[in-house]
């Protein structure tokens, strides 16, 4: 790579068409940090892959509304909306997930109506299914198994949460696992399995010491509705763990590609080789990596220090100061294209044969599906 032509060393081509046009890719998941545009990436695969004449549904789990506004929708929800406006035989629908609701569609699947009434009032649910750690990961992977079971899309393009967060529901199972598995977890559950009775009853000597000190430190009432939880937790959630394996199993599975997202910066770039290396540690199928908003000097054979010689040449003269502004202009974007090589090397000399496709950054946001056709456009014309 050098300053003059701008290059940077030969790597494989990531071929987004060539993935949304196999009918055996039937999931998408696009990863990254935030504010590297990965949501404008999912967005604009998902209405190319329409346009192209797939079925395909957009799943946001990012609380941003961009997406929404680029597909010309009022509001995203936990209901697949259809978007307007997508051109040839293809369907495009996208949602934001919605966690607490997700939440309560698994209570309500699967426990009869008075003990989903009694979940869905209890406090303690309340508070886990709106608020507690891990919970959107959980949702997203039980979200994303529901849309694969429904067989509604033939194509579910998956936009994460910024950050390292966005790989964190690959370890929902083995989460979930350890918090239902945990030592207060089946201490709670124990009355509820041996039959029924009341529960300050059961608890007995092994459990009426830990019993008692709940009580003192919780109120008598809070630990009743705890062991009503935990009860039903055990009676609806376990077939939760087993849905969300087979969803971990479905995202390594070679229907399914991985597209990390980053734009030409060292922490994004960073970040996109902690993507890289997690999901070859999970045998997750990468498809590539997408560098958004790279940019680059129309005119290279002028480079940054020679175009800023001249500059200073004519201003000590007191010339022409319009072209000596220009010549700054020129060599500060060349000094900003020298720079985004740089980071991009980094990760290219890590990790040489992942395939990648620049976008180049454009000069306007994307708020709308001809802007989101023009980043489809621009992600395909790879050379």
């Amino acid at each position: 790579m050098n300053e003059r032509s701008g290059r940077l060393r030969a790597v494989p081509v990531l071929d987004l068409d060539a993935i949304i046009d196999d009918p055996d890719t039937r999931i998408v998941v696009c990863c990254g940090s935030g504010g590297v545009g990965k949501t404008t990436t999912a967005a604009a695969l998902g209405l190319r892959a329409a346009e192209r004449g797939r079925s395909a549904v957009v799943l946001t789990v990012d609380p941003a509304r961009r997406l929404a506004q680029s597909m010309g929708l009022t509001e995203l929800d936990n209901t697949p909306r259809p978007v307007a406006g997508v051109k040839g035989e293809g369907k495009l629908h996208a949602m934001m997930l919605d966690m607490k609701r997700t939440f309560d569609e698994i209570i309500e699947a699967h426990a009869d109506p008075e003990r989903a009434r009694q979940i869905l009032t209890n406090p303690f649910y309340q508070s886990l299914s709106s608020s507690f750690s891990g919970t959107q990961e959980y949702m997203a992977m039980e979200k994303l198994g529901q849309l694969r079971r429904s067989g509604d899309w033939d194509l579910i393009i998956v936009d994460t949460p910024p950050s390292r967060s966005a790989l964190d529901f690959l370890d929902a199972p083995e989460r979930l696992g350890r918090f239902l598995d945990g030592r207060l977890i089946r201490l709670l559950m124990a009355p509820a399995k041996a039959g029924g009775r009341s529960a300050f009853k059961l608890l007995n000597a092994g459990f009426g010491i830990v019993a008692g000190a709940l009580t003192k430190l919780l109120g008598a009432q809070v630990l009743k509705d705890l062991q009503m939880f935990v009860s039903a937790l055990d009676a609806v959630f376990g077939g939760f763990r087993a849905r969300a394996e087979q969803t971990y199993k479905l995202l390594q599975a070679p229907g399914t590609a991985f597209v990390v997202v980053a734009a030409p910066e060292r922490d994004a770039m960073r970040e996109a080789s902690y993507f890289v290396e997690r999901l070859a540690e999970e045998r997750m199928p990468l498809a590539g990596l997408v560098v958004n908003r790279v940019h680059r000097a129309p005119a290279a054979v002028l480079s940054a220090a020679r175009s800023t010689a001249a500059a200073e040449d004519l201003e000590t003269r007191g010339e022409h100061d319009l072209t000596a502004a220009v010549l700054r202009l020129h060599a500060g974007r060349m000094q900003l294209a020298a720079r985004e090589d740089r980071e991009q090397e980094h990760f290219l000399s890590a990790h040489p044969t992942v395939p990648v496709a620049r976008v180049p950054a454009m000069s306007q946001d994307v708020h709308d599906l001809a802007g989101l056709r023009k980043v489809g456009e621009l992600l395909a014309a790879q050379s």
